[in-house]
């Protein structure tokens, strides 16, 4: 009987499990890297296969000893940042002064969600590579509640989150479902922060009902956000209690023009009316023109927890179907809401104008007004366009005074951005029925232009005045230069075009608004505004007394509606203490609650213009297979993002239904160039589109290609 042979062990089990184990072992032994040669002498591995994953398994674990050592030796660099998670695979730490955000892998964000404050270390850097590193240290969690939607398979249930850029699904054990449903909409709290091969765990606080209904929509928007449902009780019992304050000696502190011709201009469907004009000719012969501002903070003191809400909320927000308010209804459409016919109290800038519009005197300080009329924005412009009607005469005044200031705002390098907006008429159940335009007329430039400027005095006055208030802490709102890279690029887009953008000083302002002038009525429009605000920086709230580009102001602040915005608290507060000869506030403090403000000023947008791509969805989804004509409104490496003419919905054409060639993402041109074909897809092309799916739960529109138009279609 012949033996059989027992067949050479190579070293540890042959599978990629038991090898990557046995590496593991071995280099808990060693500090150093070790070389294949030394790792397989070591685990006795002889045949070329096995060595092969263990150079494979070695290649990873060698990096990250390499970026231990690294850490350990103090050679990284340590910052402390927020976390931008773009994809699953990859995020951003943004930290404030680095001129480029570092991009860290998935693996090595420590389990860190997007907006986290983190502590990450800068890892060995490599040749022609962005900064790379590792998060170490998560210093604070930016949110532990997250809207999604209930899934339930057997025993398990998962939320799979609203939010994009949570890219785990968060485990709800069975005894913290809160009786939620399959296709519930629900709010979680973490209970459990991920770890190794460990999901989130959280338990349902909420059901806030069925995925697709409009309450549950927009509810999941507004607990998304981090915005608040409704005002707890006691501050509503706080509000009701406050008096009107009209007493003798409160009247006698304040300037009155409870005799001079006043009234508000406004929104149709506006229930605040937080700003008011007045108008009366002066014996020289100009005119003295005051923009009356509710004088929110009379009654809303700095020490109240009204205040504390307000600071909190910091604005109002709007979303499609309701408002989010800053302050509660007996303040924002009562005591501070100018209504006609009824004594008001007002915080005010009063301007003596000649004939030019120029500033020839001004005065600020609280006031008493009496409202004759209540406008709407399209009666006050049939007055404008036929100067007939109650107080036409006073309304086509002012106008003429705007279109003066507006002039001469723009000879100074202000930036004409004038965008389509549109808004949804919807019936009583939230759906909507029509997509309309806003129209912006004289009546609409009427108010910005009065409101613009006095803004731009007050901050003006704070800043210039000598003495009495020059060098104290104000509120500003600043926007800075355009950045020149994000500029450099938009101008090699403009010139694809046959656009000149000029790149420096006030010739970027004349350059961009002629640029717009250019573009009026062609295709190109959007897309090239919606460039040109791209490349813009973002305005925020400071203390710093900086200018404002895109006004072209040398100091601007926001005075105008206290009632939705507290940064306008806070700059009436302010000016009343200068005006008493009041010392200067702390700047690290004002400094936090401007940051603070910005913060929930970008909040509020991101939030509503959640609001409207549900509404576009929910709007889209009526109308599966039909075809609409459409502008590339954006290109990415994973499609092309296109505008539908009629109904001004965004939706997109994935890379992988373009099936007569094979696409590259060409991120210098903004555009999609076939390999094989030389076909384009760019910015502002035209297309035909179908639509053919659409996601209430991700907001998306998933459109199909039907026709693309020639370039000179």
């Amino acid at each position: 009987m012949t033996k059989k042979k027992k067949r050479r062990k190579s070293g540890p089990g042959s599978s990629f499990e038991d090898i990557k184990k046995s590496v593991a072992a071995l280099m808990g032994k060693t500090q150093e890297p070790l070389s294949v040669k030394q790792a397989t002498k070591r685990l006795g591995i002889k045949d070329r296969k096995t060595k092969q994953t263990v150079q494979k398994i070695l290649k990873d674990f060698n990096k990250k000893q390499e970026e231990k050592n690294w850490i350990k030796r103090g050679k990284g660099d340590y910052y402390i940042g927020k976390v931008d998670f773009v994809n699953p695979r990859f995020a951003y730490i943004i930290v404030e002064g680095l001129e480029e955000d570092i991009y860290v892998k998935a693996e090595n964000l420590l389990y860190a969600f997007d907006d986290d404050t983190v502590k990450v270390v800068l890892l060995p850097s490599r040749r022609g590579r962005k900064p790379e590193g590792k998060v170490v240290e998560i210093i604070e969690r930016f949110r532990d509640e997250f809207v999604g939607l209930m899934d339930i398979s057997g025993k398990h249930g998962f939320v799979i989150p609203d939010f994009r850029k949570m890219h785990q699904d968060i485990y709800i054990p069975s005894h913290h479902r809160n009786n939620a449903q399959n296709d519930d909409k629900v709010l979680v709290k973490i209970t459990q922060w991920p770890s190794g091969d460990k999901k989130p765990e959280g338990k349902v606080l909420e059901v806030l009902g069925k995925s697709g209904d409009n309450e549950a929509e927009i509810h999941s928007i507004i607990a998304e956000f981090g915005l608040p449902y409704k005002f707890p009780e006691h501050l509503e019992r706080a509000a009701k209690k406050i008096s009107d304050g009209f007493t003798k000696e409160e009247i006698r502190t304040r300037k009155d023009f409870r005799d001079v011709t006043t009234f508000t201009i406004d929104p149709e469907d506006a229930k605040d009316f937080d700003d008011a004009l007045s108008l009366k000719k002066l014996p020289n012969g100009h005119w003295e023109v005051g923009v009356h501002i509710a004088d929110v903070t009379f009654y809303v003191k700095e020490t109240t927890s009204l205040n504390e809400e307000a600071e909190d909320r910091a604005t109002s927000v709007y979303l499609v179907d309701r408002t989010i308010p800053m302050l509660p209804e007996r303040l924002s459409n009562e005591l501070c809401s100018l209504r006609p016919n009824e004594d008001k109290f007002t915080f005010s800038t009063v301007f003596e104008l000649d004939g030019n519009a120029h500033v020839q005197k001004e005065w600020f300080g609280r006031t008493i007004i009496h409202s004759n009329r209540r406008f709407t924005y399209e009666e006050a412009q049939e007055r404008i366009e036929t100067m007939e009607g109650d107080y036409a005469k006073e309304i086509t005044l002012l106008n003429e005074l705007a279109l003066k200031l507006k002039v001469e705002r723009f000879q100074k390098g202000a930036i004409n951005f004038e965008t389509q907006e549109f808004k949804f008429r919807l019936d009583d159940k939230g759906k909507p029925l029509e997509v309309i335009p806003k129209v912006r007329k004289d009546a609409h430039k009427l108010i910005e232009e009065f409101m613009l400027l006095a803004n731009k005095r007050v901050a003006e006055f704070i800043h210039n005045k000598k003495g009495q208030t020059r060098g104290k802490t104000f509120v500003y709102r600043t926007h800075d230069l355009p950045d020149p890279e994000k500029l450099n690029a938009f101008s090699l887009f403009a010139k694809k075009f046959g656009y000149q953008v000029k790149m420096e000083g006030a010739a970027v302002s004349n350059s961009i608004n002629s640029l717009i002038d250019d573009i009026e009525g062609k295709p190109e429009q959007n897309v090239l505004q919606s460039l040109a605000i791209r490349s813009m920086a973002k305005a925020k709230y400071t203390t710093d007394a900086e200018g404002h580009f895109g006004l072209a102001f040398p100091h601007y602040t926001h005075f105008t509606s206290p009632i939705r915005r507290y940064p306008d608290m806070m700059v009436h507060r302010l000016l009343q203490r200068y005006l008493d000869g009041g010392r200067s506030v702390n700047k690290e403090k004002y400094e936090e609650l401007c940051k603070h403000s910005s913060e929930m000023e970008k909040r509020a947008a991101d939030a509503e213009r959640a609001s409207v791509k549900y509404k576009q969805v929910e709007f889209m989804s009526t109308m599966l297979g039909e075809d609409f004509d459409g502008l590339v409104s954006g290109v990415t490496e994973w499609g092309i993002y296109v505008e539908l003419i009629e109904t001004k919905c965004e939706g997109m054409v994935r890379i992988t239904d373009l099936t007569d060639d094979y696409y590259d993402f060409d991120p210098d041109n903004y555009r999609l160039l076939g390999r094989d074909t030389g076909n384009q897809f760019m910015l502002g092309d035209k297309l035909r589109v179908k639509v053919i799916k659409t996601d209430i739960n991700r907001r998306t529109i998933d459109l199909e290609l039907v026709e693309q138009y020639d370039k000179e279609d």
